[in-house]
């Protein structure tokens, strides 16, 4: 299982997330999917109607920032954390 960390502006949407949450899955697709499952309403947050990441949203898995914004077919292994961090903007 892997380990999934969120940023706090996700956490107060869904309080749960301020723990890391622990999910099986082959990639980051399947993650979100599953993260979406347990946390209705997430994936919002995380990805627009297509499927693919939205603009202000950033997920590592390990120390890389994942290639595929499109499909989310990055692997995942399950030794390795995934970070999803949703960053803010305005000045």
């Amino acid at each position: 299982m892997s380990r999934v960390r969120f940023t706090s502006h996700l956490q107060k949407f869904f309080p749960a997330l301020k723990q890391d949450i622990h999910i099986d899955g082959r990639n980051v697709a399947e993650i979100v999917a599953e993260l979406d499952h347990r946390f209705p309403g997430l994936a919002a947050y995380i990805v627009d109607e297509r499927g693919a990441l939205r603009k202000h949203v950033n997920i590592f898995v390990g120390d890389e920032m994942i290639s595929d914004r499109l499909r989310l077919q990055d692997q995942v292994s399950s030794d390795q954390p995934v970070y999803i961090m949703q960053a803010l903007s305005g000045g």
